[in-house]
């Protein structure tokens, strides 16, 4: 008797977040990764050497902001509410 007071008594575990979050956060991660990859390269194989491209409008404009707007979209899937 003792044991189902205890089972109806117990809170049932809830996740933080729906799976719309979830999915949500796996596509902001996923351009703040393309941002990442966006800023990569651009480096010269010989150091004595001055590589211009590293200037150039995908390093220094676009990946960026890429990255923010990633970022953005890891803040909207954390603040939506759930619907219960």
């Amino acid at each position: 008797m003792a044991k189902n007071k205890k089972e109806i008594n117990k809170p049932q575990e809830e996740f933080l977040f729906e799976k719309k979050n979830y999915i949500t956060m796996i596509i902001g991660v996923v351009v703040i990764l393309i941002g990442f990859a966006l800023m990569a390269g651009g480096g010269s194989e010989d150091p004595n050497v001055f590589n211009e491209s590293i200037y150039n409008f995908r390093r220094i404009r676009l990946a960026p902001t890429v990255v923010i707007i990633g970022l953005g979209i890891e803040i909207y899937a954390i603040f939506t509410k759930p619907n219960k």
